[in-house]
């Protein structure tokens, strides 16, 4: 039996925290401490997210984590109860909005399964209304995180939800503060914007210039897009070519709920897509508020 079967399941809890100004939905079955936990396996983690580059940045930084061992990833909601019985893994980290089959669909499918292949289950989606939250608890989900997302506070909730114990929390480092290009990444990243376009690189070295300097946002002709330029040895016309582009696309995949609920109100629409100088501005602005909180 793998160590988050080996965990009790006491209560729900529905509380709210505001790391850095951001309000992230928590919800969790609390743990009997160290219940049944030899403190010796890894906790067996299955990724489901149709985001492939989330997939990537995940598996990247779990790899880093000796407690953790990822079984595998999977983009297709049709796919994810088999490999939850071929893996057996502690805790599925699921998308609730993927093709096929969505998130819903696949806890009531999970809450079939004999209890000792039933993983405990955290939400990590972009959809933040209230009725989606408590209809994914009430299907069995441990936790439910909102994107943007840290990755370091969902390791730890992995940790936790695995039967881990309290012990083991409050001794684990809240690791570094996630850098600006850190922060950069995962904002684009749920917004959509694919990593491998010339834009995404376009877009994030402005946005860090931007926030060592704002007043060169208003110098954005002149200034900001020679200097990406000389930076990746292009000209600034295909620098402000590539950065509309990649808007588009981020606007072309409706995931603008996502820019409003960074923000606490509707910011865009999608009749109203931003210039480059509007989006950098945008998002430099929310790492200043998250810098400053």
């Amino acid at each position: 039996m793998s160590r988050a079967q080996k965990a009790r399941a006491a209560k729900y809890t529905y509380s709210f925290s505001i790391p850095g100004g951001r309000v992230e939905y928590i919800v969790c079955r609390r743990m009997s401490r160290n219940e049944g936990n030899d403190g010796m396996d890894k906790i067996k983690v299955l990724l489901a997210d149709d985001n492939q580059s989330i997939l990537r940045l995940l598996t990247d930084y779990f790899a880093k984590k000796e407690e953790i061992e990822l079984t595998g990833t999977v983009s297709n909601g049709a796919e994810v109860l088999d490999a939850v019985r071929a893996e057996g893994p502690d805790v599925l980290v699921l998308d609730i909005i993927m093709p096929r089959r969505d998130g819903f669909l696949t806890l009531e499918e999970l809450a079939e399964l004999p209890a000792p292949l039933r993983p405990k289950v955290i939400v990590l989606t972009g959809l933040a209304r209230d009725d989606f939250i408590m209809r994914a608890i009430r299907l069995g989900a441990s936790y439910y995180m909102v994107k943007p997302f840290d990755r370091n506070v969902l390791y730890r909730r992995i940790i936790e939800i695995a039967g881990a114990g309290e012990s083991v929390i409050s001794e684990a480092p809240e690791g570094p503060q996630e850098s600006v290009d850190e922060q950069v990444t995962n904002i684009f990243l749920t917004l959509g914007i694919p990593a491998h376009i010339k834009g995404y690189q376009y877009l994030r070295e402005a946005v860090r210039l931007v926030t060592e300097d704002h007043e060169i946002i208003n110098r954005i002709t002149k200034e900001l897009y020679p200097a990406i330029a000389r930076r990746f040895d292009t000209s600034a016309s295909k620098v402000e070519r590539a950065m509309r582009h990649a808007i588009e696309v981020a606007w072309s995949r409706g995931r603008l709920d996502a820019v409003n609920r960074m923000y606490g109100y509707k910011v865009f629409s999608p009749e109203d897509r931003p210039t480059n100088g509007e989006f950098i501005a945008l998002v430099a602005d929310k790492l200043a508020m998250k810098k400053t909180a």
